[in-house]
């Protein structure tokens, strides 16, 4: 058993599906710090200095100032400037991993195979242009007397 789970634990998959988890927890760290850090303070200064992570709807009895002070006292809130924090952090991950997997996609198309057999047109029997029309069959051969090749000409008009 244990041999098995090392085998499972080596396969190329499960070490590259590792490798991502680390990775996206560290970008998301750093996602969290640009939403909260950066992106959040022009925004509420832009809208009259307010801060975004203190955001709360009371919904205890008791009158509070901030989201420090309803903690603090037990009362309940809804913190909805939290949420619209996450939220900006989840669209922005959520556009970064698309433009990840656009780019995977460009990078994986195949070209479309070359073609392994000639074109009809250059399938004729070594003559320089094509058969037009198709060869026909002996039966077709007898009632249009004629051979396959180049169509009748018919003579001009006196």
């Amino acid at each position: 058993m244990l041999k098995d789970f090392r085998d499972f634990i080596a396969r190329g998959n499960v070490m590259d599906l590792a490798v991502g988890v680390i990775i996206g927890g560290a970008f998301g760290k750093i996602v969290s710090s640009l939403v909260s850090d950066v992106l959040m303070p022009p925004l509420g200064l832009l809208l009259g200095r307010i801060d975004f992570s203190d955001l709360f709807i009371n919904l205890g009895d008791k009158p509070v100032k901030t989201l420090a002070e309803a903690k603090a006292a037990g009362v309940p809130t809804l913190n909805y400037g939290a949420f619209l924090d996450a939220l900006i952090q989840f669209i922005i991950l959520a556009f970064v991993v698309f433009l990840l997997v656009r780019a995977v996609n460009k990078l994986s198309r195949k070209a479309p195979p070359a073609p392994t057999t000639k074109p009809f047109w250059q399938r004729s029997a070594g003559t320089a242009r094509p058969i037009w029309p198709p060869r026909l069959s002996s039966g077709r051969r007898e009632r249009h007397g004629r051979e396959g090749g180049s169509p009748p000409r018919h003579a001009a008009p006196a």
